[in-house]
């Protein structure tokens, strides 16, 4: 399946004509702020932003291995850092560490790839019909049938196969379609997963249930 995906890695078509941010969405309207303020930050605060990371790293360790451990010892530590905010580089990892959705993947081996390839779904027909209202001044999602429409197509079709109580409902798009920026279909699947089935914390699944019920 696909790796992680960031902003500033996606390739989905042609440049967009028109400026996008940091985070790879269309600028609606000209910045007053001087040309490039957006990736020149002051000295200060890139200094701080990397004390951040690295205290994170270090908390985190290598690829997640130190983080149930840190956490055990210092949850308070761990509240107020997530609080202050995540650094962006380390948010993929971080969600899926704090979700539990990391040990969904690591106990259930090959199970996404069996529902993209080998399933169907009663809602192939909606999840097509809304994938390009789906973040659609973004550019990764912006070409019909590029990349990002696929790989949010997959995920949203594997989830409305995994739980058939809940399926599809409109609005999973936008969900999914964030964390695809940060990290491959197959992490942002069972991230979905574990947020809607309360992996670690409370399940969202009632949100989508009451909706379908309207």
């Amino acid at each position: 399946m696909d790796k992680k995906k960031d902003a500033d890695d996606v390739e989905p078509g042609p440049a967009p004509s028109r400026p996008v941010d940091r985070f790879g969405f269309i600028k609606t309207e000209q910045s007053n702020s001087p040309e490039g303020v957006l990736k020149s930050r002051p000295t200060h605060e890139r200094g701080r932003e990397e004390r951040r990371i690295r205290k994170w790293r270090k908390m985190i360790g290598t690829g997640g291995s130190d983080w149930k451990h840190y956490v055990r010892r210092n949850p308070h530590v761990v509240k107020r850092r997530i609080r202050k905010g995540i650094p962006d580089c380390l948010r993929g990892l971080v969600w899926q560490l704090i979700s539990g959705s990391r040990d969904l993947l690591l106990m259930n081996p090959g199970v996404y790839e069996t529902l993209v390839i080998y399933e169907t779904s009663t809602s192939e027909l909606e999840i097509i019909r809304d994938i390009s209202r789906t973040f659609p001044s973004h550019i990764f999602f912006q070409q019909r049938h590029g990349p990002g429409q696929r790989s949010l197509y997959n995920v949203l079709k594997a989830y409305s196969v995994y739980d058939r109580d809940v399926g599809y409902v409109q609005g999973m798009g936008f969900i999914a379609g964030l964390l695809l920026l940060y990290m491959s279909e197959e992490d942002a699947f069972w991230l979905i997963v574990a947020l809607l089935k309360g992996a670690v914390h409370t399940p969202m699944e009632g949100l989508y249930q009451v909706i379908e019920l309207w």
